[in-house]
């Protein structure tokens, strides 16, 4: 009995070849380096989108930092008190005994204020009158700079000895506009028809810019050589930190019992908070435009794999026939488009931070790119490739073999 042979084994599929991730990026790269100046500005529309937003986010945020530590400097607790309007509608004035009765506040810190007076000053006796220049003149309180924080940069501060003379203490643009660059006994200029010496000039003020334009005047000088009625027109209070608001809502009733309503209370460092909020909604408006740079730069990516598809055809061909699949094919062509989206991402976040970097540098602020602007860049960036090769690497699969040989 002769033995029978064992079944035979089933036939096995051959498996398909994989490609490991190296050979995917050398596949794909090597499509990008057969044209490297189409690849370039293609990879360049993406990095002016990318640039744009990074270099957006970077600024504002380095000015908000550096609003931040201006405000941290000069303080958030300063409030100011100036007359409003009566019932009637006429301009009210604040009481003389105003200042000290804020002063007996609890948790004020300190007060100080300064008056408008009547007078013009000029930079000698020959100035026309109508040519003022816009300097106003104020009398002032000698605890005025620790109140306002504001710096002397040349000379001194008015002292109590010297309030009862001709002197006078020039913010840095009335100064600039009377041509007045330094102090001493031999400087002087022409304050309601006498000579006042310039015994100090002030910094830039931010939290009292009206103190920018002033020439300032001893309290008691001003009363006996301008006429000056003793009425302060602006009242400065510090306070502490922590009771800012319930100080803020009892001022106007402590500064004018009699008429409360007639009373302005505000606090400086909002305008400088409300400028950033200004700032913010530009920096909205060139996001928007970062974003359409991003499109237009997804679209020329898009452009140049279905154009690439095109010129390759011979080689997806072959590819085809040697085994390749149209997984291969998909995840090649999607590869090239991720690469050409990553290499623009990365200039445009490097070119971001440059920007970022260069004019931080010039307004002297600190220097902040935000991580997440960094993430978001590159996240869009990706998505912008993977969005913009898709359908090239879905055509450039589904293209048949015989098809791609005979028409190359």
């Amino acid at each position: 009995m002769t033995p029978t042979a064992p079944p035979a084994a089933p036939a096995q599929r051959p498996r398909p070849a994989r490609l490991s991730p190296l050979d995917v990026l050398r596949t794909g790269g090597s499509g990008l380096r057969s044209r490297p100046m189409r690849v370039f500005l293609s990879a360049l529309g993406i990095a002016i989108g990318i640039a744009a937003m990074t270099g957006v986010v970077g600024i504002s945020t380095s000015s908000t930092e550096e609003l931040d530590r201006t405000l941290d400097a000069l303080g958030t607790n300063l409030l100011t008190v100036t007359p409003g309007e009566t019932i009637g509608g006429e301009q009210a004035h604040l009481p003389a005994e105003a200042t000290a009765m804020i002063g007996d506040i609890t948790p004020v810190q300190s007060v100080s204020a300064i008056g408008l007076t009547d007078a013009r000053i000029y930079r000698n006796d020959h100035i026309p009158a109508e040519e003022t220049g816009g300097i106003g003149v104020y009398a002032a309180r000698t605890d005025l700079p620790a109140t306002v924080g504001a710096r002397i940069t040349a000379g001194r501060w008015l002292t109590t000895a010297d309030t009862r003379y001709p002197t006078v203490v020039l913010g840095p643009e009335a100064a600039a506009q009377l041509g007045v660059h330094t102090t001493g006994s031999e400087v002087q200029v022409w304050l309601n028809e006498r000579w006042f010496t310039v015994v100090g000039l002030l910094a830039p003020t931010q939290l009292a810019p009206e103190l920018d334009t002033a020439a300032l005047v001893g309290w008691t000088a001003a009363k006996e050589e301008t006429g000056f009625n003793g009425y302060a027109t602006t009242i400065y209070t510090r306070t502490d930190e922590t009771a800012v608001t319930d100080v803020q809502a009892v001022l106007g009733a402590t500064a004018n019992p009699q008429e409360p309503t007639s009373v302005k209370v505000s606090r400086p460092s909002d305008a400088l908070a409300a400028k950033s909020a200004t700032d913010d909604t530009l920096n909205g408006l060139l996001l928007g435009l970062g974003a359409i740079a991003l499109l237009v730069g997804g679209i020329g990516i898009a452009n140049t794999m279905i154009i690439s598809v095109l010129e390759r055809r011979a080689e997806i061909g072959l590819r085809r026939s040697l085994g390749a699949t149209r997984g291969h094919i998909r995840t090649q062509f999607l590869c090239e488009s991720l690469l050409l989206s990553a290499l623009g991402g990365t200039g445009g976040v490097l070119l971001g931070i440059a920007v970022t970097t260069g004019y931080a540098s010039y307004q002297h602020w600190p220097t902040v790119v935000p991580l997440w602007a960094i993430a978001a860049g590159t996240a869009a960036t990706l998505t912008t490739g993977a969005l913009a090769g898709f359908y090239p690497a879905h055509r450039a699969a589904r293209l048949p073999p015989t098809q791609a040989l005979t028409t190359a």
